[in-house]
């Protein structure tokens, strides 16, 4: 006579479900993180295009053919993205010569600014308030790199004075790329990343307590009966 299987033990019972919960919970905690681990990659510019104002060629530089060169003068406008500017020249001021910088990704203009390397006092620049990619920003001027000069006429811009080797030069700015600028978006999701494994967790544990007061609930009934 075959003998009757025993029916597993509420305690194993409960203890499989508290595993199963918890590997659950790391399953999906660990997916969160290797999706916030991979995001979307930010648009990094490709083309500069530097416009004289007045008679002259505008001179463009691609980043995958003048790495070099590029880097320059996206260092001249790269930082000026943000920021609420360092103080307007007075009516009247002796800023020289115009150079329009359009920045490009892809096909697509997304921002521009005015660059003055022989403003009296020192190079200026000048970010317009309407953008190529429309984006919402506020007219401000900035106190430019020190090296504007050097680093517009390294590019192949005529300026006066004689070559010199493009060196550190920070003046109003920061050294800071294209992507170093503030990113809500990035930062929100993080945030949300942050308390969604908190919640998780801590619902991973109210499910373990939950069912130990139970298993041990179950014990002292069976032993009282």
């Amino acid at each position: 006579m075959v003998g009757r299987m025993r029916r597993p033990g509420i305690l194993t019972v409960l203890v499989t479900l508290a595993l199963g919960t918890t590997l659950a919970l790391g399953l999906a905690l660990g997916g969160g993180r290797a999706a916030e681990a991979a995001p979307n990659p930010k648009p990094t510019p490709t083309t500069l295009t530097i416009k004289p104002e007045g008679i002259g060629d505008p001179v463009s530089l691609r980043s995958d053919r003048d790495a070099a060169l590029f880097a320059t003068l996206l260092d001249q406008v790269g930082w000026l993205r943000t920021g609420v500017g360092q103080g307007e020249p007075s009516a009247g001021a002796d800023l020289g010569r115009k150079y329009t910088v359009v920045v490009t990704v892809g096909d697509e203009a997304r921002q521009t600014y005015d660059l003055y390397p022989m403003a009296k006092g020192g190079p200026r620049a000048y970010r317009p308030s309407i953008q190529p990619d429309q984006r919402v920003t506020s007219a401000a001027w900035f106190y430019g790199r020190l090296n504007m000069i050097e680093a517009l006429r390294a590019v192949g811009l005529p300026l006066p004075g004689e070559p010199t080797k493009v060196t550190g030069g920070i003046g109003g700015g920061g050294a800071a790329a294209e992507s170093d600028g503030l990113d809500p978006t990035r930062d929100f999701t993080a945030a949300v990343g942050d308390l969604r494994r908190v919640l998780m967790l801590n619902t991973a544990v109210i499910v373990m307590i939950t069912l130990g007061l139970a298993g041990i609930a179950y014990l002292i009934r069976r032993r009282t009966n």
